[in-house]
């Protein structure tokens, strides 16, 4: 294991805490499709955890649940395995790329360094994709835009109309078909994305939606297949230098098959809108949890005059509350959503009366 590094002590709260964290995290996962580790790497961070530490452990857990709940889309029709593939092929380039990257981060600035870096990338990340995805939903949900309706964007139409001999493949979620020279630099950026902050979704799922021209609920199924392969190259790359915390992912990942398998049952009964406003409201709420750290760690690295003791405290605090308003919303999205959808389906789908018995006979 790294000199550096220290792996935080479990007592029976931390472990419930953590149960509960993968809990929702495996629910969102398995709602919006991506990993759920703009969840799970802030909430391990809150409780101690260094950066690095919860990037490696959060890639450990994540490949095990992805492939439970691609398997589980997949039956519902959702996922696209050749998409998944071409994507998950590069994007483990990145993984390799990303996670070198990590830990040079950590050896030339210490655990400070690491952990500002992850908390100033989700802050960057999340702005520019979460009020992207929430300006989409709002449009998706105004009075008269179709329920259902989910029109290929200017960039995909213009996307699938280049034709580079010899490079071309068809994807069945697209019905068209598209350049890998395109795919490729897709995939590399959400496994460097998914290495150095465990987060590959916030690329993976809106460049298939918005670049490629996937449907939302069939981007968000497809990437678990690209998180299953950037989880797995990752973990042995991270474990190899010891940066995994095994005791971390095992209790995440507890939590996360029972709530995986409880998100992929709810994109069956909900509006696309619906996903890309649960992926908005979380990303951006943890958007402000991890943004309120920032201070803190630019005063360990000296980057700025050193905060007060209490100052700090607060800040911590502020952020661990933040983050869990953001799991308790983001589950009551999902929950709601799902059962919103249930009743719909059972009232637009009544179940036909039995027959009577014809009189006299």
């Amino acid at each position: 294991m790294d000199a550096g590094i220290t792996f935080i002590a479990l007592d029976a709260g931390t472990v419930a805490f953590l149960l509960v964290v993968g809990f929702v995290g495996g629910m969102v996962s398995g709602f919006i499709g991506s990993g759920g580790a703009f969840v799970l790497t802030p909430a391990m961070m809150s409780m101690g955890v260094p950066g690095i530490v919860a990037v490696a452990s959060n890639m450990c857990h994540k490949f095990p649940k992805a492939l439970v709940g691609a398997i589980k889309r997949a039956r519902y029709g959702q996922v696209d395995v050749k998409l998944g593939l071409f994507m998950g092929a590069s994007a483990e380039a990145g993984v390799l790329v990303g996670a070198q990257l990590q830990q040079s981060i950590k050896a030339s600035f210490g655990e400070a360094g690491s952990n500002l870096y992850v908390s100033a990338a989700f802050v960057v990340v999340l702005a520019i994709v979460g009020g992207f995805v929430l300006r989409d939903a709002l449009a998706s949900l105004r009075p008269g835009a179709h329920p259902h309706a989910e029109p290929t964007g200017r960039l995909a139409r213009r996307i699938q109309s280049i034709e580079i001999p010899g490079t071309m493949v068809y994807f069945e979620s697209l019905k068209a078909r598209v350049s890998w020279l395109v795919t490729v630099p897709l995939g590399f950026a959400t496994g460097l994305l998914a290495a150095t902050i465990a987060v590959g979704g916030f690329i993976g799922v809106p460049s298939m939606m918005y670049v490629l021209g996937a449907p939302s609920v069939m981007a968000s199924a497809t990437e678990l297949v690209i998180a299953f392969i950037m989880g797995l190259g990752g973990t042995i790359k991270f474990a190899w230098d010891g940066f995994v915390d095994v005791r971390l992912a095992m209790i995440i990942l507890a939590g996360s098959l029972f709530g995986i398998q409880l998100g992929a049952i709810g994109t069956t009964y909900v509006r696309p809108a619906m996903i890309k406003l649960v992926m908005a409201v979380i990303m951006l709420t943890v958007l402000v949890s991890r943004a309120l750290v920032v201070p803190v760690y630019l005063s360990e690295l000296a980057m700025i005059p050193p905060l007060p003791p209490l100052a700090a405290d607060i800040l911590r605090k502020a952020s661990f509350a933040t983050l869990v308003l953001a799991l308790v919303v983001g589950a009551g999205m999902v929950l709601w959503s799902l059962a919103r959808g249930m009743a719909e389906h059972r009232r637009s789908n009544p179940k036909p009366a039995s027959a009577e018995p014809a009189a006299g006979r």
